[in-house]
């Protein structure tokens, strides 16, 4: 429902609470957690800059601005930036993890701050200021209609880091309430992310991060230029949750509820393992299990509790998931990451596959014995 035009819309209600806020009056709690993202992600940058997705990106796009591609010589355009950034940050499922969504918050808010403070010679505290905003927005929107949108065949993660991305630079640049709505109003015309990479491992789902955080940065500086979006962009009729979540009656005051006051990315988890975020448990229990000196041809059966969602995604169609089309798909295969875990005893950044002939054959054998 739209609101009227005398009362507050959800998109207003948010920019209040975050033009609230004070880089000095973060908590040190929130500071740090904020030093960390910056931390993980330039790292995550780093390990991905020779990756064949990364430079079929940069070769996308011309060489040549203010902005920094973390591992790259050479500047680039601020949006640019921003989105091979993202896609580096996220383009090996290597980054933190907020569950309420689940969305991965550090890949689209740190690029895209980033890219705005370079572009336009922000400080520090404006830096914080940014992140703490994008990042407490994007696990909040998580939570105003948690796995609708992935049950709807998006990606939250791009959907509403586009939202995030967007009042995160808008804070960065010390947008007035007035564009800062109208960066929302238009971002949520250039949100999107499907995700049908999970049928054969496309490289789509590593963009999503990239592109909102591109996203986020335009939407900004659009809308600090006077260009009209609407402000009913959350809740309308035909808003963002209606267009993604096919829902109009999400939990909004989850998304300003203590806004400020209490914390929700504190929550944010880091990953010990390159892989879905679904996978980490029961990596742990497989690693801790060939510790033991199991072998895998003792295995008869292995029984996983799952949650509804986590099935379409991670566990069907059974026999593409034993069978990855490729190492990026193989990310998204409970069983794939189960056996491998079990057999090498590694499930690290490279996480090699098993090369020896009965290694092979007890891979195989121990993939059709995971079971829901």
């Amino acid at each position: 429902m739209n609101a009227p035009a005398h009362l507050q819309s959800v998109a207003e209600k948010l920019v209040d609470r975050v033009a609230a806020l004070s880089a000095e009056r973060i908590p040190a709690e929130i500071r740090t957690r904020c030093e960390e993202l910056l931390i993980d992600v330039a790292g995550l940058c780093v390990a991905a800059r020779n990756s064949d997705y990364i430079r079929a990106l940069i070769k996308s796009v011309d060489s040549g601005g203010p902005a920094t591609a973390i591992g790259h010589a050479g500047g680039f355009r601020a949006e640019d930036a921003a989105m091979i950034n993202g896609t580096a940050a996220h383009g090996e499922d290597f980054d933190d993890t907020f569950e309420g969504g689940p969305v991965h918050s550090g890949a689209v808010i740190v690029p895209a701050v980033l890219a705005a403070c370079e572009r336009f010679q922000r400080d520090g505290r404006a830096v914080l200021l940014g992140l703490a905003a994008g990042v407490e927005t994007m696990c909040r929107l998580s939570l105003v209609a948690p796995k609708l949108i992935h049950k709807a065949g998006f990606h939250p993660t791009s959907v509403l880091g586009a939202m995030a991305a967007t009042l995160a630079v808008s804070a960065t640049l010390g947008l007035d309430r007035k564009q800062t709505v109208d960066a929302l109003g238009i971002a949520g015309s250039m949100a999107g992310g499907i995700i049908e990479y999970l049928t054969e491992g496309a490289w789509t789902k590593r963009l999503h991060a990239g592109w909102a955080a591109r996203v986020g940065l335009h939407a900004a500086r659009i809308g600090r230029e006077g260009f009209l979006g609407p402000r009913t962009v959350f809740e309308g009729t035909h808003g963002l949750f209606f267009g993604f979540a096919h829902t109009t009656e999400g939990d909004f005051e989850a998304l300003t509820r203590d806004f400020g006051a209490a914390w929700l990315m504190s929550g944010i988890a880091f990953k010990p393992y390159a892989t879905g975020t679904m996978n980490q448990p029961y990596i742990d229990c497989a690693l801790r299990l060939a510790k033991k000196g199991f072998a895998a041809e003792e295995v008869a059966e292995v029984l996983c509790q799952t949650a509804e969602g986590y099935v379409h995604r991670l566990w069907e169609p059974l026999a593409s998931k034993h069978r990855p089309a490729n190492d990026y798909a193989a990310k998204f295969s409970a069983p794939f990451n189960i056996a491998v875990a079990f057999v090498t005893g590694s499930a690290g950044f490279e996480r090699p596959l098993p090369k020896r002939r009965r290694a092979i054959r007890a891979f195989s054998r121990l993939q059709q014995r995971c079971a829901t």
